[in-house]
């Protein structure tokens, strides 16, 4: 297990970076605790893009005529750029609870997929388990899948059959095959981890990558668990996405991790480091600068 190329600082000075996603030949991430999208280029500089009334948990991606979507989490609502730059409500999720969402991923039909959500946590508890929610083409909003230890990060295979979500609470990647409707069937563990697993993305290998904010690091891993590589920092991995000119060159969001009941404050000890990568990426949240 050897780590690839040097890493490089990219960027620091944000809160806690989140959702980093590689679109226009820039990388996109949310600036969590800040209420702020921005973009990093390769030299470093950040760009404000957009600033919501979230302050976190806060996701995006991209419909596939290029309108940006946010979920903003506490909320509840899943909110769409239009091309004015107007945000307006595109799925309204309150109905299905009033636990903070999460995540979300776009795949390559238009399917959106938003995780979080679910029962009310035990007394004690921060979160209860989690749901994935469907959200169509058409406007259709329905759960299709639940009882998830702490839905994090998720990606979907190119061929747009299965869905992996993080499970950080169970230390384990899990994957749904996708059928026709975008409804999610077969659940399995598609990796035990040694870890805990924040942020995911996937490269042409068929490996995923997924980041790890206790351990501090980035773990490359087949299904069934192998490990094929760690990446070491020496602060929380939040989460990581692969993209770059080649698809090759891995982003890793990394701040300081204080707890949960620090996450919104003055500190700003979030990084963006980089490292090359042995495959490029795949799959959805897509990295190619020609999607989306």
């Amino acid at each position: 297990m050897q780590n690839p190329t040097q890493m490089r600082l990219v960027a620091e000075g944000l809160a806690f970076g989140e959702s980093p996603r590689w679109h226009d030949g820039r990388l996109w991430l949310c600036n969590w605790g800040t209420g702020e999208i921005v973009t990093v280029d390769t030299d470093g500089n950040i760009e404000i893009m957009l600033k919501i009334s979230a302050t976190l948990p806060y996701s995006i991606d991209w419909r596939p005529d290029g309108r940006l979507l946010v979920i903003s989490g506490r909320e509840g609502l899943l909110l769409r750029q239009e091309l004015d730059g107007e945000l307006v409500t595109h799925a309204d999720l309150r109905s299905l609870s009033n636990s903070p969402w999460n995540e979300i991923v776009v795949d390559g039909r238009g399917n959106i997929y938003v995780n979080g959500g679910g029962p009310a946590p035990a007394a004690g508890e921060h979160f209860g388990p989690g749901t994935i929610v469907l959200i169509t083409p058409d406007g259709t909003i329905r759960q299709v899948a639940d009882n998830i230890a702490f839905a994090n990060g998720m990606a979907v295979t190119p061929d747009n059959k299965t869905l992996i979500v993080a499970e950080s609470h169970a230390n384990r990647l899990t994957a749904f095959d996708i059928v026709e409707d975008g409804s999610l069937a077969n659940r399995r563990v598609w990796a035990d981890l040694d870890g805990f697993p924040d942020g995911i993305c996937l490269d042409a290998d068929g490996a995923a990558w997924y980041a790890d904010v206790p351990n501090k690091r980035c773990v490359r891993v087949r299904e069934g668990g192998e490990v094929l590589q760690t990446v070491a920092v020496d602060r929380g991995c939040f989460a990581c996405m692969l993209g770059g000119p080649d698809g090759t060159t891995l982003f890793i969001a990394a701040a300081e991790w204080r707890g949960f009941e620090h996450m919104i404050g003055d500190a700003r000890t979030g990084q963006v480091l980089s490292a090359e990568a042995p495959a490029p990426g795949a799959g959805w949240p897509s990295y190619s600068p020609g999607i989306r």
